[in-house]
C-alpha cells in the first residue's frame, strides 16, 4: 500500500513539476464578458498542456484597463478590437491583431412597434451602446445614408448609454428603439423585440460580402518577435476550443453557470448568437474587404475614431500557422 502511496505522490509532484515548467500565457479578459466561455474551455479541456502552455486570465473591469494591462507589460494579450490597435500603431504603439469574432447586435424595437424598417422610423429615441463612435453606430449612419438618402442622426434622437442599462429600458418600455451589442440583442431577440436590421445586413449593405471580425486577441509586436511560438500555440488552443463550442451542445450545457442567461430561450439565442459569429476564416479576401470597411467607419467617425488613422494598417493582422508558427495575413509569410 506504502509502495502505491508512493507511486502516486511522485506521479501527482511530476505533474505539477511538468505544469510549473511550462511557459505562462497572462491573459485580462472583462470580467464577465463572452470571451471568459472560450478561457473556460481551454481550462477544462488542458488546451494550454495541451498546445505546452499555461494560462492565467486575470479579469479587469474594463478595456481600458485591459490595455492599460497590455501596454505596462502586465499581460501577454487582451481581447479587443482591430481599430484600437490601428490607431495605436499610427501613433507607434505597435501591437499586432488576430481575429476572433465578427458577433454583432442589431437594431431592435419594441414587439408592438409600427416600426419595421428604417424607413418607418421618425423623431424617435434611439438608444445606442458603446458611445458616439461605436462601430455599429457608425456603421448604421453609413447605411442610412444610402439607402434613406438621410443620416439616421437626423430622423432619430441618439441615447447613449451602458448595454445593461439599454436592455432594461427597452424591457420597460421606455425606449422604442435600442442599438446594442450582440449578446443584449441576443436577449432582445429571445423576448420578442422586433429586428429591424442585423450590423451584418449593414455591413453587406454596404458592399461588404466577406465575415468581417469585430474582436480578437491583440498582443504585442515584441511578442511576436521574441514568443513568436507561444503566441502561435496560444492562437491554436483558443481556436481549438472554439471548435469544441461550435460543435458541442454538451459543452454549453456545462458552462451554462457561467453563462448566467435569464432562461433556457436567452440561453438558446446566446449559443446561436455566439457560434453565428465565430470567424471561420482571415485570408487576404477579408482583409480587402475589412478595409474598405475601415473607410467607411473612418469617414463616419473622424479623428475621434481613428486618432488620425486613415488608413488601415494591412501589416497588423496575424492568424496560427502550421505548426509552431504563426502566419502575417498581409503576406502570408510564416513565422
Amino acid at each position: 500500500m506504502a509502495y502505491i502511496i508512493n507511486i502516486v505522490l511522485i506521479s501527482m509532484l511530476s505533474i505539477h513539476a511538468y505544469a510549473s515548467e511550462l511557459p505562462q500565457i497572462r491573459v485580462a479578459v472583462l470580467q464577465f464578458g463572452t470571451v471568459n466561455w472560450e478561457m473556460d474551455v481551454i481550462r477544462h479541456h488542458k488546451l494550454d498542456e495541451k498546445y505546452h502552455f499555461s494560462l492565467e486570465v486575470t479579469p479587469v473591469a474594463g478595456k481600458n484597463a485591459s490595455s492599460v494591462a497590455l501596454q505596462s507589460d502586465a499581460v501577454d494579450l487582451i481581447y479587443s478590437d482591430w481599430v484600437w490597435v490601428n490607431r495605436q500603431r499610427f501613433n507607434q504603439r505597435m501591437f499586432g491583431f488576430s481575429p476572433v469574432s465578427s458577433a454583432s447586435g442589431g437594431l431592435y424595437a419594441q414587439s408592438d412597434s409600427v416600426v419595421s424598417s428604417l424607413n418607418d422610423i421618425k423623431d424617435a429615441r434611439l438608444g445606442v451602446a458603446g458611445g458616439s463612435v461605436d462601430k455599429s453606430w457608425l456603421l448604421l449612419q453609413a447605411y442610412s445614408k444610402q439607402t434613406l438618402g438621410r443620416n439616421i442622426v437626423d430622423i432619430t434622437e441618439p441615447v447613449f448609454a451602458a448595454p445593461p442599462l439599454l436592455n432594461q429600458l427597452m424591457y420597460d418600455g421606455k425606449l422604442p428603439l435600442s442599438l446594442n451589442f450582440w449578446h443584449y440583442s441576443a436577449r432582445l431577440k429571445a423576448k420578442g423585440f422586433k429586428p429591424i436590421i442585423t450590423v451584418d445586413e449593414m455591413i453587406r449593405g454596404l458592399g461588404v460580402n466577406y465575415q468581417i471580425p469585430l474582436l480578437g486577441w491583440v498582443f504585442t509586436e515584441a511578442m511576436i518577435q521574441e514568443k513568436s511560438e507561444q503566441l502561435g500555440n496560444f492562437l491554436r488552443a483558443s481556436r481549438e476550443a472554439r471548435q469544441i463550442l461550435l460543435e458541442s451542445d454538451a459543452e454549453w450545457q456545462r458552462i451554462k453557470p457561467l453563462i448566467k442567461a435569464e432562461d433556457d430561450s436567452i440561453f438558446a439565442a446566446l449559443k446561436t448568437g455566439y457560434r453565428g459569429g465565430v470567424q471561420q476564416q482571415f485570408g487576404i479576401d477579408e482583409l480587402d474587404s475589412l478595409e474598405k470597411l475601415y473607410a467607411i467607419m473612418a469617414h463616419e467617425g473622424g479623428d475621434k475614431l481613428t486618432g488620425g488613422a486613415v488608413k488601415l494598417d494591412r501589416s497588423l493582422f496575424w492568424v496560427a500557422g502550421a505548426e509552431k508558427s504563426i502566419k502575417q495575413v498581409t503576406t502570408g509569410g510564416n513565422k
